[in-house]
C-alpha cells in the first residue's frame, strides 16, 4: 500500500521539489558571480520538463524492480510449497500405503520413501538455495549498488592507499 501511494509523490512532487532546489541553487549562483568580479562558470540548468522526464524513467524502473523483487520472492515461495506437497505425496504414497502389506512392504516402502525424498526434495533444496543466492546477488546487489556511469571499479586496496599516500 505504501509503494502505491509513493509512485504519485515519484512522478509529481519530487520532480517539483528538484526544480524548485535546483532554481535556488542557480539564484544563490547568480549572487555569488556578482561578487567574484567577472569569474564565470558555465552551469548546465535543467528545465522543468527534463526533470520531470527523468523522473518517469526513475518511477517506471522503482515499479518493475518492485514487481521484479515480489515476482522473485513469489518464485522461491512456490520452491517452498511444491517442496511441501512433494513431501506429503511422498509419505502417502511410499510410507503409509506400505504399512498395511507387512513389515518387508513397509522395510521397502521406507527405502523407497527415503531414496526419492532425498533424490528429488534435496535437489529442489539446492536449487532453491541457489536461485534464492543468485537472486540476492544480481537482482538486489544490482538494484540497491550499482550504478553504470562510466566510473571503471577499483577495488579497496591497502595497497592502492600506501602508495597514493606515499
Amino acid at each position: 500500500l505504501c509503494a502505491f501511494a509513493s509512485v504519485p509523490v515519484l512522478l509529481l512532487a519530487k520532480p517539483y521539489f528538484l526544480s524548485k532546489q535546483s532554481h535556488h541553487a542557480i539564484e544563490h549562483h547568480d549572487e555569488e558571480d556578482a561578487h567574484h568580479d567577472g569569474k564565470e562558470e558555465e552551469e548546465e540548468e535543467h528545465g522543468f520538463g527534463e526533470i520531470v522526464i527523468h523522473q518517469a524513467i526513475e518511477t517506471i524502473e522503482f515499479v518493475l524492480g518492485m514487481v521484479s523483487n515480489t515476482a522473485s520472492y513469489l518464485r522461491l515461495w512456490a520452491l517452498s510449497l511444491a517442496h511441501s506437497e512433494l513431501a506429503s505425496v511422498f509419505w502417502e504414497k511410499a510410507l503409509l500405503s506400505a504399512l498395511p502389506m507387512g513389515w518387508f512392504a513397509t522395510y521397502i516402502g521406507f527405502g523407497v520413501f527415503a531414496g526419492v525424498t532425498f533424490g528429488v526434495l534435496l535437489a529442489m533444496d539446492v536449487l532453491e538455495c541457489f536461485l534464492h543466492a543468485l537472486r540476492l546477488h544480481w537482482v538486489e546487489f544490482q538494484n540497491k549498488f550499482f550504478k553504470a556511469d562510466g566510473i571503471r571499479f577499483t577495488p579497496f586496496s591497502f595497497q592502492t592507499i600506501i602508495k597514493d599516500a606515499a
